[in-house]
């Protein structure tokens, strides 16, 4: 009850900045956040670094948590380190940055510690490494592929067209942010996911629903870290269709 309460919060204290606007990130400061993040690699450890370093808790998860002592003990009394379904458990938002193969097992394993939670998705689906099912995912945009595999509503795209080199070095950027496209169905998850690209230092630009959201599916216009939001504001006009 208290996780739902905090996240309720969190949206109201968005809900009259207009998503996708130009002044998202000037939003007042929310309550600290429990993050969990299945699959702690290059993004999810850039991620985890990001999210401590703004004032939330996080619980990084691999199958080897083992490997993971040396980030708990680099980010301190707000990180931890355990299973991925410790992580889903854990977290009132979730972030799977996988390889895509691994998604329907996901959404098998960990159901019940994933229901109603916000869930980030960073995870790309790759033929020469996922096999077939990244044909199938492509086709219908990896964001619907990922909330239909995890029969979850609250997916919200994000993270998955930016480096982990990227995400390290270039928050709050000056003079200009760099623009992270993100996209979902869900008001309140893209809300809280907003504020959290914001507080890392990157501009959230909500490019639509999560249909919408494969128009920066790798190889995709969008598909690209180095846009301010003005620029990829811009350039998603003139995708819009007419």
């Amino acid at each position: 009850m208290i996780k739902t309460l905090q996240l309720f919060a969190l949206a109201l204290t968005l809900a009259a900045t207009t998503l996708g606007s130009p002044h998202a990130h000037a939003a007042s400061p929310a309550a600290p956040v429990k993050i969990g993040i299945i699959g702690t690699g290059r993004i999810g450890g850039a991620l985890a670094r990001a999210w401590v370093k703004a004032g939330h808790e996080v619980f990084v998860s691999s199958r080897h948590p083992e490997e993971l002592k040396g980030l708990v003990a680099e980010l301190g009394r707000k990180a931890h380190a355990g299973t991925p379904r410790e992580a889903a458990a854990f977290g009132t938002v979730v972030l799977i940055s996988i390889p895509y193969r691994g998604m329907p097992q996901i959404g098998t394993d960990l159901r019940a510690e994933l229901a109603d939670k916000v869930i980030l998705d960073t995870s790309n689906p790759v033929e020469s490494r996922d096999g077939a099912m990244a044909t199938d995912a492509q086709k219908l945009g990896a964001g619907p592929a990922t909330a239909e595999l995890l029969q979850s509503k609250r997916v919200v795209r994000a993270f998955n067209c930016i480096g982990a080199g990227s995400l390290a070095a270039d928050g709050f950027r000056q003079p200009q942010r760099l623009a992270i496209p993100i996209g979902g169905d869900d008001a309140a998850a893209l809300a809280i996911a907003q504020q959290l690209v914001s507080e890392i230092g990157f501009d959230p630009v909500v490019i639509g629903s999560l249909a919408r959201t494969r128009v920066f599916d790798l190889g995709q216009p969008l598909a690209t870290g180095a846009l301010t939001a003005a620029e990829m504001r811009a350039k998603a006009a003139e995708l819009a269709p007419r």
